[in-house]
Formats: C-alpha cells, structure tokens, sequence
C-alpha cells in the first residue's frame, strides 16, 4: 500500500527539482543535494514494496515496517505541502486582484523568493528529520531479505501456497437453496447446443467452485458429454500446463515428460478431444490476456457439437475475455443467515444431538449473522469453534472478525490472492474503504473524490483526466467482486453508489490494522487521534460525541486530506485554516457566514469543496482564491441570489452544482470554465435566461436547468457536442425545442417533462445514442407531432406516458387510426408503466351529427394497443360508445384504470377478467345508465371456478348521472361456490350518480366482508346491502 504514496512523493520532489533548473531558482540551502537523494532513497524501496506487503499481510514485523515507511512518506508529503501552500501564500497576499488565477508552481517566479529566513531553516530542518527516518528505514529494510521487483516473466509452475481444487464434493456440506437454482439453471444451458463458454463469477468463498462440482457432478451431465474434465488454473495462466492436465485427464494421448512445446501439446489435446462432446470445467482464472487463452481455445473446437466450457472467476473481465455473454455469467447468492447457521452447525459439531446443537444455537446464530452469507466464512468460524465449549462460542459472538487469528490464517488467504493481484494504486484505494463503516452505502463521486485527496490518483501536473483514473479504478474493483449493490447510473455507464461486503471490509480493516500505540492527546479522543494518522480523514459532528463540542483544530488533526462537517453550532471551528493540506472538504446543515466563507477560501489545496444546506447568502470574492478546485457544490443555499465574478476564474473546474439557490442571473463569464464536465442549475425558480456563453462550454457531459423559469433554449445549445444528459424539465414556458438539439450526437438522457414543447424535431429520433426520453405528454395531431414520429422513439420512453390527440375533423381521426395501426403501439411503448390517452379538441357541428364518428372513434382506440405489462392506463375524452377490447383480455397486467369525460359510452367492458386489477376510477361518462353482467366477465358457459375481479380493492364511479341500474347477479350465482367476486373490495364509493337508487344486494353479498360502501351523499352505508 505504501507504494502508491512512495510514487507520489518520488513524483512531487521530481517536478520541484525540474522547476528549480527552469527557473534557476535557489532552493533551502542544503536541500539542493538532499531531495535527490531522498528520492533516490524512496525508488530503492520501491523495488522491493511489492514483496514487501505480499509478506507483511502474514508478518508482523514486515507490516509494522511497512507502517513506519507509510508515516515517513505522509511526513514527507507534508513537508512538500508546506513548502508550495508558503509560495502560494506569498503570491496570494501579494496580488491586487485574489480572483485572478495563480499558477501553481513548487518554485516562485525569480521576482518573488523567500522572505522568512525562519521558513528556509524550518523547511530545512524537517527535510533532515525525514532523511533520518529514512535512512533507518533502509537499514531496516536489508535485514527482511526483500526480493527487488523484475519485470513481468512468465512462471510456469503455479504459485505453490494455492490451494488446488478437485470435481470430488460432499453434498452433506452444500447448503443454500440458490446455489442448486444456479445449478438447475447451468445444467439445463449446458445440455443445449448454443453457447460454448459459461462462467460463474463472484468474490473468493462465495461457492463458485461449489457450484462447478454440482453441475460436473450432476447425472444428467455424465449422460450427456463424453468427456467430463476438471483442470484447476489458479495464476499464472500456464497454457502448457492446462493443456497438458486436459490430455492426461482423457488418457488416450501421453506426452513426453518435461517437454514445455505448445505446439505439440496442443496437437496432443485436440487428438485427445476430437469429434468427442466434452465438458471441460476451468477452475479458479485470473488471467485477463487473451493471448494466453487463444490458442487453446481453438483447439478446442475440434470436440464435437455441443461441448461446453464452464469457468470460474472473481473477475468479470475475465470472463468476458472468454467469450462469456451476459445471458451466460452466473453469479452465486449468499446464504441466508438460517442457511449459514446450518452450514456452520454442521462444521463446528458434527455428530451431535439435535439437542446438544440446541444448547448452542443462541450463540450460532449470532456467530452465523457474522458470515454475512459466506459459506466460507461459515466453514472457516464453523472449523474455530469445533473444539470449543458454550463460553468459547460466546467470546467468539463477542470479537470481531478481523482479530480471530483462525480467520487470519483460514479465510483472509483467500482475499489475499485477489489484493495480490491488484496494482500498488488499487490496493490503497481499496484499503481505504477501510474508513467506511460497515453496510454504508458508498457514493462513487465521494469515493473517487477522497482516493483524489489522498494523492492516490494524483498527478503533480494536475492537467491529467484523475476522475476517469478514479473510475477505472472503482470499476475494475467492482469487475474483482470486491464491492457488491453496485448501482449505475441512469445511462447505465457509470457506478453510482456500492457497498463492501461485510467480509471484505473485516479483510481492509486487517489490512489497516496497526499494532502501534495509540497517540493521545490532551483535546481529541485517542481513538480519532489513531483514525486520522491511518487514514487521514475525518466526518466531524460535535452532536455525536460531548468531547468534540469545543470546535476546536488541534495539531493532532493537522495533516487531514478529507474533512466533513455536520452540524456546528458555530463556524469555522478554531484553528480552520491551520489545515493547509485538505483537498476534500464538505459542510453541510450548519450556518455559515461571509466571514468564515473567508477562512476556508485560505485552504488553497482544495480540490473539492461541497457546502450544502449551509444558509449561505453571500460568497466572497476571496474564492477566486481556490485555485485547484475541480468540484464545487453550493447547492440548497436557498439565500444566495448572486455570484461574485472571481468564481468564473476557477478554470480547473470539472463540476459546479448551484441547484437549489435563488440566483436571477449566470454570468457570461461562466464561458471561462473550459474544463466544465457536470453544471447544475436545477430549481433556480428565477432564472429566466441563459448567457450565450455557457454554449461554448464544450467539454460538458451534463446539463440539469429542471425547476427554472427558462421561456428558450437557444439554438447554441448544438455546440454542447459532447453533452450525454440534459434536463430542462418543470421550466412550463418552455414551449420549443431547437433543430440544433439534433447535433448532440453523444446525448444519452433527455428529460422535458413538465414543458410546454408542442412538437419535437423528427432528427431527435435519429440520435443513436440516446436512451432515455422523459416527457409527460406526447401531442399528437396536425399542428403537434405525427403518431408514427414514435416508431423514432421506440424504446427511449420509459416510465410514463400521456398521449395528448388533438382531432378537429374526422380526416385527421382517420389518418390517426391508420397511423396507430402502422405504429404498433404495444411494441413501441413496452418499457412504460403507465400511459394516459387524452383526446382534445372538438370537430365542427356536421362532422359530430353524421354517423360514423363513433365507429371511427372506436377505431382509433382499437389501434392504440398498449404493452401487456402496462400497470396503469388513462382515457380521457373520449367520444365513443364502447371500449376497446384490448382492455378486457386477461393477459393484461393493468392494475389500475381511469375513465374520465367519456361523451358517448354507453357500457363498460368485462373489466372482471383482468387478473392483476386492483383500482378503477369512473368519472363523468355522460350516457351510461346500464353496468351490466357483462362488466364481471363471467362466462356463463365455464364449468370452472371463477374469480371476477381477482385483486380489486377500490371502485369508484363519481358524476354519472344517467346511470340507472346496476345489474345485479341471479340467485344461482350468489350460491354459487364456484364464482367469486371482488374478494378483496374493500371500498366501494359511488357520488354524484342520483339516477341509481339502489345497489346490486347479491352482488355486494359476495364480496370482501371487509367492504365499505359510500353511496352518493350519504355517510357509509353496509346496510343497503345486508
């Protein structure tokens, strides 16, 4: 882990030795020969870092020197911290005009040079301390052995500490009901003739290679292949080595011994397997190289059709590597914690009484929730409690996993191998999650913004895209199984939010552990004092501890990275701008003022600063000051209605949220942020207008303007080439769209629900890349868009859907059915959830009196067949005198449905056969005055038993006032066991309907017997129907 730091430093003293040569400037006297050599010093340790933490996981005294190295390096970063926040300082104070940019150069320009003999001495002075350290950290180091770091070679022999693995299982010890779903599932794809390669993915432990042996194993299986063959791989991906076990597991061919020629052991392999129907089982691949895996691949294809591939792996790259598809990646379940207690019952006290287990299960089944649902954790805890008594298995209950030595050396080993394979950079990012507690749901943007502030993705340039590094590094942790409720995105491309399974975080906090005294402190609590010497961050909130009320920065905190504060009772805490080497800093639900906004502006490493909900009515010019920032959040400051002019200087911003604030005005020198990636500006209610300018903001991904008050979205808006996401819903005054929106080649996400667009541009369905289109209604008619425009659209709308039809003759009616038709709506629309049709606008008096518009209106509702899983449906406006049939199938998934404003229907459909119904809301159809027999949907010819209305809860039918009869069921029915109606009802509510006099008494007899009636203007009233 030191590693990462180590390279950084070595880069820092790199670039100031550089910029001492490029402007001929005189550094400390004596530092001149000192940093090469501390460099120097730091590249020889270097060498042999990666031997190093492989053996100080297992070594005490290794981790414990390791740590020494670790504190040495943070030392020494600090010091280069110092040394540029002094210059910084200098040229701060020293220029007019704080907003201007500042370089941010280690040396200062030969005008400015040091004016605090003090500063040289003291500077000097450390550099000496740290040499020191240094040094015996070097002699140190030679007394360990440490193998000095080579290039990659190929090793053909497997790492020998690897554990081995076999086809043999004992099906006594498989517990879980996923892991033989899973198997089922496998089985029965690899008795088909379609995909060849199928990999079981997950975390070490899990039960991937449990799984493997299941299906190997399963009889089905061994009729079906000719061949079955189980080879172990472990790393490295010896070709030679897995070809060679594949020819000595079929037993026709031999192969001379000690020969390592690929080509003839490939030869030997595909006359082993050649016209045979194989099942060839690849344990444990780590190898992402898809040259080592090439070869053998094809020669494998000389078995017969239908030979299957089955891998394991904790990586999904490698599986995909494979050729694995999606469809074909099998991923195992955790045990439940009643499946672990049984898995660990079984290990710890094998042969015992159901009674003796008895005595113990209290204390198993605390010590199973500690598994979190791995078997191995179960097994591994199962194997420490075996000769242990009931006050053994309570100290067990009471210790955390991590400090068990048995865990140590059982179940540790086997993350182990997976933090091996990890770069020195990947190591320290995923150690640090360390600082997280456990179950926190852990938000990628924060990740990747502390692994930032740590240096841990830093370049000393600053120039370098470190966020796409910082989600490289998240992605390929989260391909290792080593984070799990991972979360994309709405485009579906980034991570949004993770958790760490409970196990792997035990396994980061082994890897932080540190066996060094506590450091006290006369102020801070000894155990925050050890958190932020191990991690170098801190979350401050005074309400969760009394000691940390006094809001005071003592030097024990001084050489935090990551500072979170939440809710202070007065800011900044004493002694804020001592903490010169913060990078990441967020306040949040707690007051600040124009003058403490000053302090933090002091802190001018910061490279992330979120101050949420903080009552901020005023931002200093001073911020200008802040010139590495990169991520600014000023959002729900609901005072703030100006921004002062030094913040559009801050040209290395990449994101800049201001949601939520009242601001009337974005100034036009917002075009200054050339870096700009992400800009909210969502729910400033007053802003009515754009600069021109923020179109020439071309580096921008995402663009939220929701909530505003915007009238037009200007024609620039093209320029945003490579925009991905783009909100400009709730602005109701917005009622076009640009041609130009159609250049936004890259656009993923749309969202303008809540507008008043009429009409889209027809390129906008042309946008390939776009997946996501929010909009609540859809115009359709001669002065909005064509129905067909939505064949453009197909599968971008998602969610909800009003479909607007705006018909002022019958020719637009018939040229609306002949477009549904075309448009095959229930494929379109699959991904909705809900749609609402609305019809609009009146035809002329001739038109209304011939007799075909309601035949014709009949017709367009036939054509505009929805999805099956469509769960809420709305008609409105409508002019015909029947329903479509579509409505009533019994294939539907429509849970609830609407009826508004219907001028000429005189029935309503069998809406009973509609097995998922749980809702239906009636309200003004004009000419109803029968609901008949037909409405429960029962056939009166079926010998089955029958349920009308399944799953209805609530009806109601409000302003019918025709509405006369209700029709009631016959006696036989009412006796009937076979018919069921409306079981769940329990509110039924009928108003403003004064023509119906009485309810269907037989009817109601069989609903629920938890029904409530509410019968026009009365109060609840069961006893019309007893």
């Amino acid at each position: 882990m030191a590693d990462a730091m180590i390279s950084v430093v070595v880069e820092r003293i790199a670039a100031l030795i550089e910029e001492k040569i490029r402007y001929e400037v005189s550094l400390v006297r004596g530092v001149e020969n000192e940093l090469p050599e501390l460099s120097d010093k730091l590249k020889t340790i270097r060498n042999v870092l990666d031997d190093a933490e492989k053996r100080g996981v297992n070594d005490k005294t290794i981790k414990g020197w390791l740590k020494k190295l670790e504190a040495t390096t943070f030392e020494m970063d600090d010091i280069l911290d110092e040394w540029e926040y002094f210059f910084l300082k200098h040229k701060m104070e020293a220029s007019p005009e704080p907003e201007k940019k500042v370089c941010c150069s280690f040396i200062p320009s030969s005008c400015l040079c040091f004016k605090k003999v003090s500063v040289r001495r003291e500077t000097a002075k450390k550099i000496e301390h740290v040499k020191v350290k240094l040094d015996r950290i070097l002699k140190e180091k030679d007394e360990f052995n440490f193998i000095i770091s080579q290039p990659v070679i190929i090793n053909l022999t497997p790492t020998p500490w690897r554990e081995q693995s076999t086809h043999l299982i004992d099906l006594k010890k498989v517990h879980g009901m996923d892991i033989y779903r899973k198997k089922s599932d496998i089985v029965s794809k690899v008795m088909l003739n379609d995909a060849q390669i199928l990999s079981i993915v997950g975390a070490g432990g899990l039960g991937k290679t449990t799984l493997a042996k299941l299906v190997y194993n399963d009889n089905q299986v061994g009729d079906c292949f000719q061949l079955r063959i189980w080879i172990c791989v472990s790393d490295p991906f010896d070709v030679v080595g897995v070809a060679r076990g594949i020819v000595d597991s079929v037993g026709i061919e031999t192969i001379p011994p000690n020969t390592n020629q690929l080509a003839l052991v490939l030869k030997k392999l595909e006359a082993s397997v050649s016209g045979k129907k194989f099942l060839l089982v690849l344990d444990d691949v780590w190898t992402e190289d898809e040259s080592k895996w090439k070869d053998l691949k094809i020669s494998l294809q000389c078995g017969a059709a239908g030979s299957k591939v089955l891998v394991t792996t904790r990586n999904e790259r490698v599986a995909k590597m494979m050729g694995t598809s999606d469809d074909d990646m099998y991923r195992p379940n955790h045990l439940s914690e009643e499946e672990c207690w049984s898995l660990l019952r079984d290990t710890s006290l094998p042969g015992k009484s159901e009674e003796e287990c008895g005595k113990f299960e209290c204390f198993g089944k605390k010590i199973a929730s500690k598994c979190k649902g791995l078997p191995l954790a179960a097994v591994v805890l199962g194997r420490l409690l075996l000769f242990k008594d009931l006050e053994g298995w309570k100290h067990v209950v009471n210790s955390e996993i991590w400090q068990m030595e048995k865990v140590e050396v059982e179940l540790f080993p086997h993350l182990v191998l997976s933090y091996n394979e990890l770069s020195p950079t990947l190591k320290r990012c995923f150690s640090y999650c360390a600082f997280y507690p456990k179950d926190r749901r852990i938000r990628a943007e924060t990740l990747i913004g502390q692994w930032m502030a740590q240096g841990y993705l830093r370049s000393v340039s600053g120039n370098d895209e470190v966020e796409l590094k910082g989600r490289e590094c998240l992605n390929n942790l989260a391909m290792r199984s080593l984070f799990q409720d991972v979360e994309v995105n709405e485009s579906g491309e980034q991570i949004e939010c993770c958790k760490m399974h409970d196990i792997v975080h035990d396994f980061t906090l082994f890897l932080r552990k540190n066996d060094d005294k506590e450091r006290s402190c006369q102020i801070c609590d000894s155990s925050m004092v050890s958190h932020v010497q191990e991690y170098r961050t801190l979350y401050w909130n005074p309400h969760n501890d009394e000691r940390e009320r006094g809001c005071q920065v003592c030097d024990c905190l001084k050489s935090l990275r990551v500072l979170k504060v939440k809710g202070f009772d007065r800011l900044p805490p004493v002694g804020m701008e001592t903490l010169i080497h913060l990078r990441w800093l967020k306040f949040s639900d707690t007051e600040l003022s124009k003058d403490g906004l000053k302090i933090i502006c002091r802190l001018y490493f910061l490279q992330t600063l979120l101050l949420v909900r903080c009552w901020i009515t005023e931002i200093p010019r001073e911020i200008g000051s802040l010139v590495q920032l990169r991520q600014l959040d000023l959002s729900e400051n609901g005072q703030l209605k100006e921004l002062p002019e030094s913040i559009y200087s801050l040209v290395e911003l990449r994101s800049l949220s201001l949601a939520g604030c009242s601001l009337e005005e974005i100034r036009p020198e917002i075009g200054s942020l050339v870096q700009l990636r992400q800009l909210d500006l969502s729910e400033n209610g007053e802003l009515k207008e754009l600069p021109e300018s923020i179109y020439s903001l071309v580096e921008l991904r995402s663009l939220s303007l929701a909530y505003c008050s915007l009238k037009e979205i200007h024609g620039g808006i093209g320029k945003l080439v490579q925009l991905r996401q783009l909100d400009i819903s709730r602005n109701g005054e917005l009622k076009e769209l640009p041609e130009s929106i159609c250049s936004l080649v890259e656009l993923q996400i749309l969202k303008i629900e809540g507008t008043n667009i009429k009409s889209l541009p027809e390129a906008l369905g042309e946008l390939s890349n776009l997946r996501t289109l929010e909009l609540c209604t859809f115009r359709v008619g001669s002065h909005y868009n064509k129905l067909g425009f939505l064949t453009k659209l197909y599968g971008l709308l998602t969610g909800f859907l009003k479909l607007e039809v705006h018909c002022s003759s019958m020719s637009e009616m018939v040229e609306l059915v002949e477009n549904a038709r075309e448009a095959q709506l229930k494929i379109l629309l699959q991904k909705l959830k809900k749609i609402v049709i609305s019809f609009m606008g009146t035809m002329n008096e001739m038109e209304q009196s011939s007799s075909s518009p309601s035949s014709t209106w009949m017709e367009v509702v036939e054509a505009l067949v929805p999805h099956h899983k469509l769960e809420e449906l709305t008609i409105a406006g409508y002019g015909g005198s029947r329903l479509p049939h579509w409505m009533s199938s019994p294939l539907n998934f429509i849970k609830k449905i609407h009826l508004y404003d219907l001028s000429e229907l005189s029935s309503l459909p069998a809406m009973g056969k509609l097995p998922l119904l749980e809702n239906i809301h009636i309200r003004n159809v004009e000419q109803l005055k029968l609901v008949g027999h037909e409405f429960l949907g029962i056939e009166s010819s079926s010998d089955d038993d029958v349920v009308a209305f399944p799953k209805l809860k609530r009806l109601s039918i409000i302003g019918c006032q025709k509405w006369e009869e209700w029709e009631d069921i016959t006696e036989e029915e009412e006796e009937s066991a076979a018919i069921s109606i409306m079981p769940y009802l329990t509110v039924l509510a009928i108003r403003g309907c004064e023509s119906l006099k009485k309810l269907p008494h037989r009817l109601l007899h069989k609903a629920s017997s938890s029904l409530r009636v509410f019968f026009n203007y009365t109060n609840e009233v069961n006893e019309l129907i007893c």
